[in-house]
C-alpha cells in the first residue's frame, strides 16, 4: 500500500427515497502505524497513511520526546504489512531521555494521551501562553474554518475525516492535514508547521472536531494562542485553555461562534 493511497472505493447498497440503488462509495483507510526510536517501537496508531513523516514529528513532539525539529536526525517511513513502521532517528540527548523515561513506563502505550504513568500525568502541565500578544479579527475565525473546508479534499471523497489547520491571517491557510483520528491530524498538523519553520504564535489552529482537553494540550506544546474548532469543547478543556492562557473559539458555523477564554485576542 502506497503512503498516500488514503481512500478507496467499496461496493455499498443504498436506500434512496424508497429505492433500492447499488453504488459505490469511498471510504477511508485506516492502517496500524507505529513510531520506533531507537529499533525499540513505542506507540501503536491507527491513523491514515498520509503525511506520516509529518505525523512523527508532531507526534514527538506532542508527547515531550522532541521540543524542536533539530532533535530529529532522520525519519525513514518502512511498508510492514497492512500497516507502517516509522523509524526515528534522536538525537543522543533525546534518546538517552526517552530510553530512562521508557524504563519507568507502567504499562503500555495507548492512543491520545501516550506514555503517561498516571492519571496525574494525564491532566499535564502545558507551556503558559497567556502572555502571547496576538489579536485576530473575527472574521479571521470565520475564514480560517471556511478555509479549512475547502482544504480538505480526503474528507470530500469520503465525508469520514478529521481535519486540522494553521491558518495566518496575512498568509491565509498555510498548513492543513487530514486523518481518520482527530488527535493524528492535530499532531501532523503540528509536524507540518515545525517542519516548515511556520510561527506558531503568529496564527490559529482551526480542526473540524470537538474539542477534548488533549487537543488544547497539544495546541499549547506547539506554541499557539488561538485554537478554534466547529464544534464544543469539554469542561476539561475550557479549564486547560483557561490556565494555558489559550483563547479558546467553538462551534463556529457561518459567521457564528462562540469564545470561551481569553476574548480579549478576538477582535469583534
Amino acid at each position: 500500500m502506497s503512503a498516500e493511497a488514503s481512500y478507496r472505493r467499496v461496493a455499498r447498497t443504498a436506500l434512496r427515497e424508497g429505492a433500492i440503488v447499488e453504488g459505490e462509495r469511498a471510504v477511508p483507510e485506516e492502517v496500524p502505524v507505529a513510531f520506533s526510536y531507537g529499533g525499540s517501537t513505542h506507540a501503536v496508531m491507527m491513523a491514515s497513511p498520509a503525511d506520516l513523516v509529518d505525523f512523527a514529528i508532531g507526534f514527538s513532539l506532542t508527547e515531550g520526546i522532541i521540543s524542536t525539529r533539530a532533535e530529529i536526525r532522520s525519519i525513514e517511513v518502512i511498508e510492514a504489512g497492512q500497516g507502517f513502521d516509522v523509524q526515528v532517528d534522536l538525537q543522543d540527548a533525546n534518546a538517552d531521555a526517552l530510553r530512562a523515561r521508557r524504563r519507568h513506563m507502567a504499562g503500555p502505550v495507548g492512543c491520545g494521551l501516550c506514555g503517561i504513568e498516571s492519571i496525574e500525568q494525564a491532566v499535564r502541565v502545558v507551556p503558559d501562553l497567556s502572555g502571547a500578544e496576538v489579536s485576530v479579527d473575527g472574521n479571521d475565525i470565520v475564514a480560517a474554518v471556511k478555509a479549512l473546508n475547502g482544504a480538505q479534499s480526503l474528507n470530500r471523497e469520503t465525508r469520514a475525516v478529521h481535519g486540522a489547520g494553521f491558518y495566518n491571517p496575512q498568509g491565509g491557510l498555510l498548513a492543513a492535514r487530514e486523518d481518520v483520528g482527530r488527535h493524528n491530524a492535530l499532531d501532523k498538523l503540528a509536524g507540518a508547521v515545525i517542519n516548515a519553520n511556520l510561527s506558531p504564535d503568529a496564527g490559529i489552529v482551526v480542526v473540524t472536531s470537538r474539542l477534548s482537553v488533549e487537543m488544547v494540550q497539544k495546541t499549547a506544546i506547539l506554541g499557539c494562542p488561538i485554537l478554534a474548532a466547529i464544534s464544543a469543547p469539554t469542561a476539561l478543556a475550557i479549564e486547560t485553555a483557561e490556565s494555558s492562557g489559550i483563547t479558546l473559539v467553538a462551534l463556529v458555523r457561518g459567521e457564528d461562534f462562540e469564545i470561551f477564554t481569553r476574548a480579549d485576542r478576538i477582535i469583534l
